[in-house]
């Protein structure tokens, strides 16, 4: 299961499909996300999935969590959401 990576100009309708998308196949998604922007895009889109599965009977959360990456040689840290069942 890949990782969804969300930015700062990502749509949250289409991020939110893949989170929905993913939960359904795999029974949960990693969503991350670095920077504020990227953040807020990554949380609005996991509500909006939340109703998106909750109309297949499916209850979801979201566990937030740090977590560290390497982008170009450099550490950063990201917010990682876990999205599973409740």
């Amino acid at each position: 299961m890949d990782v969804i990576k969300v930015s700062a100009e990502s749509r949250t309708s289409a991020v939110a499909g893949a989170i929905a998308g993913v939960v359904r196949e795999h029974k949960r998604a990693e969503v991350q996300a670095i920077g504020a922007g990227a953040v807020n895009q990554a949380v609005k889109a996991t509500a909006i999935a939340r109703g998106y599965l909750h109309e297949d009977g499916l209850d979801v959360v979201c566990i937030p969590e740090f977590t560290t990456v390497e982008i170009e040689g450099k550490e950063r840290t990201a917010v990682r959401l876990v999205v599973e069942p409740r």
